[in-house]
């Protein structure tokens, strides 16, 4: 039994916020350096407050009681970070649905096409995305607006009418779009299947696609606004740990996003995370981290193809040239702590 002081819920003994720090890695892969510990004082507070406990000693004891499964992730809820926002990182965006959509809708095989070159013939299958820090669901709906808007007319109506297969569900055959949006916090996920948001945040969403894709609430709703139906039946959301192995139904994609997570991570982590997502990607799929994530460890099955944009490299013969990073973009295979 480990014997901690129990001041008050006001203060965090240094080895109250070690114990902490070694149950959250063990937990989750997040690193907590000793400048987190007035975060995880103001994050875990209210928590503690709202149990009626005294101590940080007691609470560390109820999350590692046997019973203090649900516990954990009200823990784990307070202290990961949520922020998120539509389009974040529009370079992105503007590589998606300038160069890699319109490769793909051509159904050309690989090394054809323009930019980047299009994905293998897609023999009629969804494009399947996987947002793999999904938090308050911001990114899977931006990247469900952008594959929507690729589609011609007549898809995007048949897509948008459509169900959402379950996570790694196999295809109909139909047109289509399967996004999977997964994320440690069970209460960001709560609010990303909603699909509510403060009226404020429209000021990130083009206005075209805010009149399209949005609702405006009214009367005890005003101030927020909620995605249509139609933008909402083509994301699946899962309470997913990034330090597990993706299970086999949740398949393989097109486009992997996993942005503005990877920063939480030490360096072992972060290249053991990135390792089973390349794992995840269908042939020629893409990897897209943040703007500050740079790819940890050069990895010979993926190459660089614009800043923190990685594609996963076809069997050999098959694209030549296509592949190599141009100059500008070389530096992104650095591995970068």
């Amino acid at each position: 039994m480990i014997s901690i002081a129990e001041p008050s819920p006001r203060t965090l003994s240094d080895e109250e916020f070690a114990l902490f720090q070694k149950l959250v890695k063990r937990l989750s892969g997040i690193a907590l350096g000793p400048q987190k510990k007035p975060l995880l004082l103001c994050r875990l507070g209210p928590r503690l407050r709202a149990l009626g406990l005294r101590s940080f000693g007691e609470y560390y004891r109820r999350v590692t009681a046997a019973d203090g499964e649900g516990e954990l992730v009200h823990m784990l809820d307070c202290i990961c970070t949520n922020e998120t926002h539509f389009f974040r990182e529009r370079e992105q965006f503007e590589l998606l649905e300038r160069e890699i959509l319109p490769a793909w809708h051509a159904g050309a095989g690989a090394g054809a096409g323009a930019g980047h070159g299009a994905p293998p013939a897609r023999g009629g299958r969804p494009l399947r995305a996987w947002s793999a820090a999904c938090s308050t669901g911001e990114e899977p709906y931006s990247i469900a607006m952008a594959l929507l808007d690729s589609l011609p007319s007549r898809d995007r109506r048949d897509t948008a009418g459509q169900a959402p297969p379950r996570a790694g569900a196999a295809s109909t055959g139909a047109p289509g779009i399967s996004i999977l949006a997964t994320d440690l916090s069970s209460r960001a996920l709560d609010q990303a299947q909603r699909a509510v948001w403060p009226i404020e945040r429209a000021s990130e969403i083009p206005e075209e696609r805010l009149r399209a894709y949005m609702l405006r609430g009214t009367g005890a709703s005003a101030g927020l606004m909620k995605a249509r139906p139609e933008l909402r039946r083509l994301v699946t959301f899962r309470r997913f740990n990034l330090l597990d192995a993706a299970p086999k139904r949740f398949g393989l994609f097109d486009l992997i996003f996993c942005r503005n997570v990877l920063i939480y991570f030490d360096a072992a982590t972060k290249a053991s995370i990135v390792a089973r997502l390349i794992a995840s990607l269908a042939p020629s799929g893409y990897l897209f981290l943040g703007h500050a994530e740079g790819l940890h460890g050069a990895d010979h099955r993926v190459r660089c193809v614009a800043p923190s944009v990685y594609r996963l490299q076809p069997p050999a013969g098959l694209e030549g040239s296509r592949n190599t990073p141009s100059p500008e973009h070389a530096s992104c295979l650095r591995i970068s702590e």
